[in-house]
């Protein structure tokens, strides 16, 4: 029996959620008239009153003031439907029962009363299609069901069980046409709320045709990037190598400066290549004012390096986080394309914790040592009330895309306390380092990766908040 219990307890529970409330849901207005369905209700609302107000005190007999009370109170919930349709069905409910039962016992009394119609009246059933027509526009289906049933409940234990004499049977005409009104308002509901569906389906549709247009947009430019600059990169390589033994005794000034267009021209191929590699967009967004690409910066301003990751974490303090950076060694000369991945690197678990942790306390710590560079970005468990992230949660997959470009690799995942740790290691020339070489972890990243020291981010499975 406890189990049947429970069930009815969570039944009654859920009629008393759907049905006992005052709960606002106003009736929105048309597209082509806007007022229209309101003035036409309101206009209902009153030859309700008119009507009901005759009906009651003639056929009735329930006197001028008692009857025109009712049939006013009865036209206010027609009217209270339009912004609130649960407490409008009660009142209606409620008013026509006081008035069968009042008018039963006049009826009883006087047989030639001329049999009128009873429970329901024409204008006070008018009435109660009236609200239930309105109220299924706007509550789910379950709603309205509920709400026929307890018509129809109401009139059968008014007629069928308590019943009368010297009156006209209204109560099967009364449950057949609120039957039809609550299935026409539950179809014209699913209607609109389908219809809206599709507006929004379409709208996504067009949103992610644009996307995939851009992305093959873009897709073509790195091809003809790939084609023109890079065989052009390539072909000034080869010449200044070449230059050199096309000059008998070519002076050491000259062998040079050929040496150094080659060494320059091979940087920039590694870099383009590295571009074209990742080619997609950066986060559009910028809410916190750090900077992030896609912030509105000039398209020719330089790009960030790590001398500013001072003004980046100012702009993160200014933004509420308590941020504490250290700096463990002295910075070598590493190239641009390792100072941008550190810098974005930063800047994104910034972000991620002005997100994710509003409030809390944030550790940014970067490490230069002989084999690269180290970044460590730990936040505490929030201390503010987390709001929604718009972002797509690319986050994390983007810092490592970045790292592996250049042989790094990023680890991110929950702290025991709460928090959020942001791991990264570049190496010093922003490629991976030799196998001969790769004699274990340096001492400083004992911090980062205890051993066995992690596969690249390629080959792991990921971790922590993906959202992030």
């Amino acid at each position: 029996m406890t189990g049947v219990e429970e069930r009815v307890k969570r039944v009654l529970r859920a009629l008393r959620d759907d049905l006992w409330t005052v709960r606002a849901d106003p009736l929105p207005p048309s597209v082509w008239l806007r007022w229209l369905p309101h003035g036409l209700v309101c206009l209902v609302a009153f030859g309700t009153i008119v009507a009901n107000g005759d009906f009651m005190a003639d056929r009735y007999q329930l006197g001028a003031q008692f009857g025109l009370l009712c049939a006013v109170v009865q036209g206010v919930a027609v009217a209270l439907a339009l912004w609130r349709p649960m407490p409008a069905w009660w009142l209606s409910t409620v008013v026509t029962v006081v008035v069968a039962m009042t008018a039963r016992g006049r009826l009883l009394q006087d047989p030639h009363s001329g049999d009128p119609s009873w429970p329901w009246g024409p204008p006070g059933l008018i009435a109660q299609c009236t609200v239930l027509l309105l109220l299924s526009l706007r509550v789910p289906t379950r709603v309205s069901v509920e709400t026929l049933a307890l018509s129809a409940l109401v009139t059968y234990v008014v007629q069928g069980v308590i019943g009368g004499a010297n009156y006209a049977s209204s109560g099967l005409l009364a449950v057949t046409l609120f039957a039809v009104v609550v299935l026409l308002g539950t179809a014209l509901r699913g209607r609109r709320e389908a219809r809206h569906q599709l507006v929004e389906q379409a709208g996504i549709t067009a949103e992610e045709r644009a996307r995939r247009t851009v992305l093959e947009e873009r897709n073509r430019i790195a091809r003809e990037l790939h084609d023109v600059v890079a065989h052009h990169m390539s072909v000034i390589s080869i010449q200044a190598q070449v230059a050199p033994h096309l000059v008998e005794n070519p002076s050491d000034e000259l062998r040079e400066n050929l040496d150094g267009i080659r060494k320059n021209a091979l940087e920039a191929l590694t870099e383009l290549r590295r571009v074209l590699g990742v080619l997609r967009s950066e986060n559009p967004e910028d809410p916190y004012g750090l900077g992030a690409a896609g912030s509105g910066a000039t398209p020719d301003a330089p790009q960030p390096t790590l001398d500013r990751l001072d003004a980046l974490i100012d702009n993160t303090r200014a933004a509420g986080l308590d941020v504490v950076a250290r700096v463990r060694g002295e910075s070598p000369e590493y190239p641009p394309g390792v100072q941008l991945s550190a810098y974005r690197i930063v800047q994104e678990a910034l972000s991620n914790a002005l997100r994710h942790a509003p409030g809390s306390r944030v550790r940014v710590q970067v490490t230069h040592d002989r084999q690269g560079l180290s970044l460590e970005v730990t936040n505490s468990r929030p201390h503010g009330p987390v709001r929604s992230s718009p972002g797509a949660g690319h986050g994390l997959l983007g810092m490592r895309e970045r790292a592996v470009m250049l042989g790094g690799h990023v680890v991110a995942h929950p702290t025991l306390h709460g928090g959020f740790t942001v791991l990264a290691f570049l190496p010093k020339e922003g490629t991976a380092l030799p196998p001969a070489e790769d004699t274990g972890p340096p001492a400083d990243m004992e911090l980062f990766f205890p051993e066995p020291r992690p596969e690249p981010p390629t080959a792991e499975p990921p971790t922590g908040d993906e959202t992030r």
